[in-house]
């Protein structure tokens, strides 16, 4: 079955932006919003579609919750430590940065420093032969 259209490969178009003449089939139609609409640009004109204004039209799957969950076991209660402190448990844990442990004397009871900075120093020699 023949076509209603000829080829138009060698029609000339403008863009419907700025108004400069290409060839037909180097334009883009402009989709906006997932919608095509019947205008076509140039390649320096065209827009590719903002994926923000396509939020909220599909669906969002993003379950949280655990089907059927079982009770954590790997938790230990442990006694104090060799330092003296109460171990807190196998979850407890410490971080810090200036000053290590981040514990000051205004806050000294809500962070207690349990942690100790050692360091060794030496001394590299390196010969050149």
């Amino acid at each position: 079955m023949p076509s209603k259209f000829a080829s138009g490969k060698y029609s000339i178009a403008e863009c419907d932006r700025c108004g400069q003449r290409y060839k037909l089939s180097q334009l883009k139609k402009e989709v906006i919003k997932t919608k095509l609409f019947q205008i076509k640009v140039c390649q320096s004109c065209w827009d590719p579609d903002q994926p923000q204004l396509s939020l909220g039209l599909y669906p969002v799957n993003d379950p949280q919750a655990v089907r059927e969950p079982r009770p954590d076991t790997s938790y230990q209660v442990s006694g104090n430590l060799t330092d003296g402190y109460n171990g807190g448990g196998s979850r407890i844990f410490q971080w810090g940065w200036n000053p290590v442990g981040g514990s000051s004397s205004f806050d000294a009871v809500l962070t207690p420093n349990n942690l100790a900075l050692e360091v060794e120093l030496g001394t590299v020699t390196v010969s050149v032969t």
